[in-house]
């Protein structure tokens, strides 16, 4: 590469991440506008601001109606904001988990999380812990998931170090223990659980609820905080183990705090929605092929990249085959497999920046 090719490439890539914050932005506001606006009670954008301004105590001067304003607080806003918070955990949690691993193709259900969630509500749906409301089913999806990430943790640990290899088998043995336990119950099921399983193996959000949306925010915010600051340990882990230790970092701890805070908020979005797949793969390439790989960039980038695809697929699985709606797991997968396939391809090629 030439001095000149050299300089109009580093040029292109500034004005890239320069322009990531805005366009996504205004991106993020659009899909937000569109998933309260579209549904069986139109919605249009001067009239959401008229409500929620109205909310808040102010006055903009656009009339609505009671069923607008029931419609849009009780239903679809708590649904939207679920569906952004859970986008940006999964994100977040994929960018941390590929850059530990060095490896592009990481994300978190290679950890065993999102199989282990989908046994523990599984379970909590055949033996009645449904009984006591949703509460009890994302209870056993979240204690399922963090235990299925503690075991695939401890599994790979050998003379106080993890294998990073091994941890990649070990994340993929709990993985299909916790398939077959999943499968195993619902053989067992009736056809009432049985409905209810597969619902929530392909994921949803047509569940929300202010309470959900806060609980989950709440933890999600804690595994973001917690990969966000090991940035810059993520960016000398990419050097290499050894050479990163010879710079200060600890990369035992940084992985295990990287892991740990990846299970948490992914434990959390499954014990809220489901099993969603594919974003926190996506995500990040999508921010890394125009940013590169430096997590202080990559890492806020990916959230708000993951709030645009959760709320996009959010909207296509209500109108897509409307009134009927799509499990957004489904709608995730149909963009996300594709885009894997190609991932495979052009890492081979060395093309993808890891």
């Amino acid at each position: 590469m030439t001095a000149e090719a050299g300089i109009a490439a580093t040029v292109r890539g500034r004005g890239l991440r320069s322009a990531i914050v805005p366009v996504g932005s205004t991106l993020l506001g659009m899909v937000f506008l569109l998933n309260v606006g579209i549904g069986a009670v139109p919605i249009a954008p001067d009239e959401v601001l008229a409500i929620i301004g109205d909310r808040l105590g102010l006055e903009t001067g656009t009339r609505f109606t009671e069923a607008q304003a029931s419609v849009l607080w009780s239903i679809r806003l708590p649904r939207t904001l679920l569906a952004l918070v859970i986008g940006a955990g999964l994100a977040v949690a994929g960018a941390g988990l590929q850059g530990i691993f060095r490896n592009p193709l990481a994300e978190p259900a290679i950890i065993g999380v999102s199989s282990g969630a989908g046994l523990g509500a599984a379970l909590g749906i055949v033996v009645g812990a449904g009984a006591v409301g949703p509460l009890g089913i994302a209870g056993g999806a979240f204690v399922g998931g963090t235990v299925a990430a503690a075991a695939t943790f401890l599994a790979s640990r050998y003379q106080g170090r993890t294998d990073v290899v091994t941890l990649i088998l070990a994340g993929v043995a709990v993985a299909a223990i916790a398939g077959a336990g999943t499968g195993l119950l619902t053989f067992l099921a009736d056809d009432d659980q049985l409905r209810t399983i597969v619902f929530w193996l392909l994921g949803s959000v047509a569940g929300a609820s202010w309470s959900s949306v806060f609980v989950t925010l709440g933890l999600v915010s804690i595994g973001v905080a917690v990969i966000l600051a090991q940035g810059r340990n993520l960016d000398l882990m990419l050097l290499g183990e050894a050479e990163a230790r010879h710079l200060g970092v600890q990369p035992e701890l940084t992985r295990a705090a990287v892991i740990a805070a990846a299970a948490l908020a992914t434990a959390a979005t499954v014990a809220a929605a489901g099993v969603i797949g594919f974003v926190g793969l996506v995500a990040p390439h999508v921010v890394r092929l125009m940013s590169g790989p430096r997590h202080r960039t990559l890492l806020p980038a990916a959230a708000l990249t993951g709030m645009i695809l959760m709320g996009g697929a959010d909207l296509l699985s209500r109108v897509v085959v409307a009134p009927i709606e799509l499990p957004i797991g489904v709608v995730t997968a149909v963009v996300g497999g594709p885009f894997f396939l190609f991932l495979i391809r052009s890492t081979r090629a060395g093309r993808v920046l890891s």
